[in-house]
């Protein structure tokens, strides 16, 4: 079975009604990047992230995954498929893909800011319980923060998606201008 790797962006996910980060009108044009995307910003301001975060996902458990998420996950009857994605919406597994490399964290989770990559401090938030109130605090004592790689820090599944596209015998990109 032939290896596919498909690289997304947000282009993947504007088709859901989720609002993208860059586009005209985008997210970055209604909040300033560094007051709700970097550590500093988030050290400034944590209710101001805690809340932007949360009206992200209040916005993403209302969209639904479009043809295209649903057909890449069809792929995988054909192909063996992963899908590396910029995005940290939900939509490719919610579509029914089985293997997601999230690049830049996931929306649905939240974890320790002290330690953002200790998986026994991230855990998923169930649907109906998607608000993080200010001041909740992860299993180490420290506020509970979005798991979302911010502007500034290292991307961590980086290793697993290179590792991912060095083996494919298809690579493809959808929905990604590749400037970041």
């Amino acid at each position: 079975m032939k290896k596919l790797v498909v690289l997304t962006g947000a282009g993947m996910s504007a088709e859901s009604g989720f609002e993208t980060f860059r586009d005209a009108g985008g997210l970055w044009e209604q909040y300033p990047v560094e007051k709700v995307a970097t550590p500093e910003g988030w050290m400034a301001d944590p209710d101001l992230v805690t809340d932007f975060y949360n009206g992200l996902r209040r916005q993403l458990a209302e969209a639904a995954p479009n043809e295209g998420h649903r057909l890449l996950a069809e792929m995988e009857r054909e192909f063996d498929v992963t899908v590396v994605t910029q995005n940290v919406d939900d939509l490719h597994e919610r579509a029914g893909s089985d293997r997601v490399i999230h690049l830049h964290g996931e929306l649905m989770k939240v974890c320790s800011s002290r330690d953002p990559e200790n998986p026994f401090f991230i855990r998923t938030l169930p649907p109906d319980a998607l608000e993080v109130k200010h001041g909740e605090r992860a299993g180490d004592g420290s506020l509970l923060r979005p798991w979302i790689v911010w502007f500034g820090e290292a991307v961590p599944r980086l290793a697993d998606a290179a590792r991912a596209v060095e083996t494919a015998d298809v690579f493809v990109i959808i929905g990604s201008s590749l400037n970041v």
